[in-house]
């Protein structure tokens, strides 16, 4: 403890009807809190019919005012200000982030467990729909390796439970937005965040090894994947294990091509210039390349007879999706020869059932993803999480009626489109067109490219997703955010990821509760001017249950130690509930007891208003020299 003399301060008062002793200057203003409720008392002749239908009236003014619809829909900001200097470079950056997301959506397709089609059929309609109702123009809306493992792991390979998840998904972001539900992603704390991306980028890797080594899988987990890699590892295709290898190599390689820039960073020769973007082009293009390279090399041996020499993508469905509502339930199906039940009917409340928390958790992530690539390149701009929930989930309800993938914004796609010199929103519109035009035009060729190059393309990319170098700084700031990281990344590795992440949450959830139970005082032993001693105590933080019995406890232990007066600076309190007052009302009384002086200095008067609740013989003091006083008719002068 430390003794010194009290300069003091002079805090402003309040004056009111309240039945609590406090000492206030009547000559001072007292600043309570900035947040208050003007309420206007009803009028006899308002009915509680007309006071409903004036709230509606306010509400449907509202949505259908300006500054609503011009923060609603985006595009009517930006499309009035659109130059013809802006076509080039967003024809450029929707030309790129297309040439890298049809091959991403094919593997993705093959993550979620389903048909390759429906990677791409989440590739055209929210990109054109994010156009109206996206905030970022760095946001390229399509499938996500998060995303595509997310829909293999709740709707377990059946593209009817992936698209009605695509659907339910959707609504639950769109109800997220309209309640401005989007700070429940603050509860994904960095080092959980961190856990839970490096554990999806091992899950992932893993379910790409049937296709990279040629063998059989099962499991949805990684420990199960890993567990039936080694029992079937002795059936390894070497073929389809070289050209993996080749594959990673040139991947690797043109990943570093990418960001290979000739001459100096100023004055550049227009050679330096033309050869820089050429590199940058191949590296930014390097999924197209390779599957347009393989499936030639597909097309090759199967013409020469070697097609069963690497396994091949196979048949692709041409043409567009057919535009209908997702399946709300699901028929049985019979094996017609055996008559086996090949797969139980379900109603809708039973496949809803069996989405269950992934219905929550999807979102979440997708809005974690979404947000990193907005803030990534909003360049110090405030960002909107409000609107992308809003977009995310207009496009994935659009989605579920093309039999479309969840989608969201991705981090590497939306690098490429800010690398490209993308200017606005309508850039998605050209990455739409060209996905419609490879589902109409290109998918034969989509029958001969390896499997391997696909599971190639996936770990590529993948293997920079592990967040390996938070772990040095999170040593050295603050040892325990440690804990909830490890703890989501097991549990990732172990359970469900839909329940790994749900465990780190809640890690981190006690944490916050456990310091919340266990606030800071700050404890001394103070003088007045006269020589008179005394202790102050001063709480952190709001008093609330969780802490009350501990703070309790600390002031008894402090005030039965010494006979000296004891006050509570209450500065930083702002805010306590029932359980507070009931502690307080009981602490007042142990002093009382022992004839022990007990004050409250600074006390908002809204904090002592629940206090007066169950005690009125708290003394409340907002003057340094009142205290004095106070502090001198209870205490002879030393």
């Amino acid at each position: 403890m430390s003794q010194r003399a009290d300069s003091g301060h002079t805090n402003s008062g309040f004056n009111g009807g309240s039945e609590v002793s406090l000492d206030i200057p009547t000559n001072t203003l007292y600043h309570t809190s900035r947040d208050c409720i003007v309420q206007e008392e009803q009028g006899p002749d308002e009915s509680c019919l007309e006071g409903t239908q004036s709230c509606c009236s306010n509400l449907w003014s509202n949505i259908f005012r300006k500054k609503t619809l011009y923060k609603r829909f985006p595009i009517l900001v930006w499309l009035p200000q659109y130059k013809k200097d802006y076509i080039f470079g967003d024809i450029v950056a929707g030309i790129s982030v297309a040439l890298t997301v049809i091959p991403q959506a094919l593997a993705y397709a093959g993550i979620a467990g389903l048909d390759l089609q429906y990677g791409l059929y989440a590739c055209f309609l929210g990109c054109f729909i994010y156009i109206f109702i996206g905030s970022s123009k760095d946001v390229p809306i399509g499938p996500t390796a998060i995303s595509a493992l997310l829909s293999f792991q709740i709707a377990g390979g059946s593209w009817q439970m992936a698209t009605l998840l695509t659907f339910l998904t959707g609504l639950i972001e769109i109800l997220m937005g309209v309640f401005r539900l989007g700070f429940l992603i603050d509860f994904v704390s960095g080092p959980v965040g961190a856990g839970f991306t490096s554990a999806v980028s091992l899950i992932i890797f893993s379910s790409q090894m049937k296709d990279f080594l040629g063998i059989k899988t099962s499991g949805n987990t990684f420990l199960q994947v890993w567990i039936s890699i080694v029992n079937d590892i002795y059936n390894i295709s070497w073929p389809d294990f070289i050209l993996g290898i080749v594959c990673i190599t040139l991947l690797l390689s043109l990943r570093a091509l990418a960001s290979c820039t000739l001459g100096p960073k100023e004055g550049k020769t227009t050679a330096q210039k033309l050869l820089t973007g050429i590199f940058w082009t191949i590296g930014t293009a390097r999924n197209a390349l390779l599957v347009c390279g393989t499936a030639g090399l597909g097309y090759w041996l199967f013409v020469n007879g070697k097609e069963n020499l690497v396994k091949t993508v196979g048949f692709v469905p041409k043409g567009l999706p057919s535009f209908q509502p997702p399946p709300f339930h699901m028929d049985a199906v019979v094996n017609e020869t055996t008559g086996d039940v090949l797969q139980e009917a379900q109603s809708f409340w039973d496949m809803v059932s069996t989405l269950g928390s992934g219905l929550i958790v999807v979102p979440l992530i997708a809005l974690l993803e979404t947000m990193a690539v907005v803030q990534a390149f909003a360049d110090g701009k405030p960002t909107d999480a409000t609107q992308e929930l809003i977009a995310s989930g207009v496009c994935n309800v659009a989605n579920s009626f093309v039999q479309g993938l969840r989608s969201n914004g991705g981090i590497a796609r939306g690098a490429i489109l800010n690398a490209s010199g993308v200017r606005t929103q309508l850039s998605n519109l050209y990455t739409s067109v060209i996905v419609i035009i490879a589902l109409l035009y290109l998918t034969p060729c989509f029958y001969y490219i390896p499997k391997a190059a696909l599971a190639s393309i996936i770990i590529a990319a993948v293997i920079f997703m592990v967040q390996y170098r938070v772990i040095k700084p999170m040593w050295h700031s603050k040892k325990t955010d440690l804990i909830p990281g490890l703890g989501a990344f097991f549990a990732c590795l172990v359970l469900p990821l839909q329940l790994g992440i749900l465990v780190g949450i809640g890690i981190n959830v006690v944490f916050i509760l456990y310091q919340a139970a266990r606030p800071k005082l700050s404890i001394e032993t103070l003088a007045t001017t006269t020589g008179l001693k005394y202790l102050m105590l001063t709480p952190d933080r709001c008093l609330i249950f969780p802490s009350m019995e501990f703070v309790r406890k600390v002031i008894n232990k402090q005030g039965q130690k010494s006979t000296l007066p004891v006050v509570i600076d209450c500065t930083h309190i702002y805010g306590a509930d029932f359980t507070a007052a009931k502690v307080i009302s009981t602490m007042v009384m142990d002093f009382k007891l022992r004839e022990q002086p007990l004050f409250f200095y600074n006390l908002q008067p809204r904090v002592a208003q629940v206090f007066e609740g169950l005690n009125k013989d708290l003394v409340v003091i907002y003057d340094i020299s009142t205290l004095h006083a106070k502090l001198a008719e209870k205490s002879p002068p030393i």
